[in-house]
């Protein structure tokens, strides 16, 4: 078990953070709302789905994020011919040993890029489920554990586009948050034209923090404050979206949990030992919006899950006050809470 004196301080994370921050927006260019749901996720050890169109920087932004960590890394092409022992490995019967010997599959990483994951058919998909929920894989009986930390980073198209699969429920309910990285602006694209024009910024790109650094910084986020009326907020949230009249398919307790730990996430990279409610409203479109379903009717109204999301946000009654308690790392958490009261969107 980890002691206090082991976790890393909020001044540690604050720095390693940085670096590597720094080192993706490097590689990605005009987005650093996205790089840093990116390290929240992270952190708060959740997976990250990446959702876009073809060309704008998906693959890009996973491989930038996993090569600025040393730590180990797979890579899998999704497509349809795809079997999920190419993804969890398989039993081969040895001549010497007289017994099946297990070879692991490509999950096997601390950081696994999923490239073009709704390519692959609904059963290849349903390969990755006990591996983020449970980090271990289940073969003939017996379980080996995965590395840690452990992140699927995945990307995929929009569902609309020629040979793409939906994702299961299940499977997309497994991913923390869900990031759109959106076409650059034209300033921004200018300069990747100068740094990408002649060689790919990934051929120099080299690990600026290591694998064990980030696990102390997990610990460190864990032990971030949240008061226990943030936490009914969370919860009201989710809740909401269970009753709406335009969603068929509510968010999960799962989406709850995801929602409490990447807010705490997002406090420590603010430097706060504690969580405020702006934590819990930034992340909730990028947290609840792709695991819900809206109703028929909401479709051919153009309602879109996140506008529902951003509906619940406004309409949910925000929490005033200081906090009752202190994290584990500024010692003023209070105190700073009461000086500046949660602000609503809009």
């Amino acid at each position: 078990m980890t002691t206090y004196d082991e976790r890393a301080s909020l001044t540690d994370l604050t720095a390693t953070v940085e670096r590597v921050r720094s080192s993706v927006e490097g590689v990605i260019e005009g987005k650093p709302e996205v790089v840093r749901l990116s390290l929240t996720v992270l952190l708060a050890e959740g997976h990250l789905l990446i959702e876009d169109v073809p060309g704008v920087g998906k693959t890009m932004l996973a491989k930038a994020l996993a090569r600025s960590i040393d730590c180990s890394v797979r890579r899998i092409q999704f497509t349809p011919d795809l079997l999920p022992s190419d993804i969890t490995g398989v039993s081969i019967w040895d001549q010497q040993r007289r017994d099946f010997e297990f070879k692991p599959g490509a999950i096997f990483a601390q950081i696994v890029i999923g490239d073009e994951i709704n390519r692959a058919s609904p059963k290849t998909q349903s390969a990755l489920l006990e591996s983020m929920e449970e980090r271990q894989v289940t073969m003939d009986g017996q379980t080996y554990e995965l590395p840690s930390p452990f992140m699927v980073v995945a990307t995929q198209n929009p569902v609309e586009m020629e040979g793409t699969y939906p994702l299961p429920e299940a499977q997309r309910d497994r991913f923390m948050a869900r990031v759109s990285i959106g076409y650059p602006s034209p300033e921004a694209e200018l300069r990747m034209l100068d740094v990408h024009g002649g060689v790919s910024p990934l051929d120099d790109l080299q690990p600026v923090a290591h694998a064990h650094e980030i696990l102390k910084l997990i610990e460190a986020v864990r032990g971030v404050h949240v008061a226990e009326s943030i936490q009914r907020y969370a919860v009201d949230l989710v809740s909401a979206t269970r009753t709406h009249p335009d969603l068929r398919l509510g968010a999960s307790p799962r989406a709850t949990l995801h929602l409490l730990r990447a807010a705490k996430a997002s406090a420590a990279l603010s430097g706060r030992d504690y969580a405020l409610p702006d934590d819990v409203q930034n992340l909730a479109v990028a947290v609840l919006a792709h695991r819900l379903l809206p109703t028929a009717q909401a479709q051919l109204n153009r309602r879109t899950s996140e506008q529902v999301v951003e509906e619940i946000i406004q309409r949910t009654p925000v929490p005033a006050g200081p906090q009752p308690q202190r994290g584990f790392g500024l010692g003023n958490g209070a105190q700073a809470y009461g000086q500046q009261p949660p602000r609503r969107l809009g």
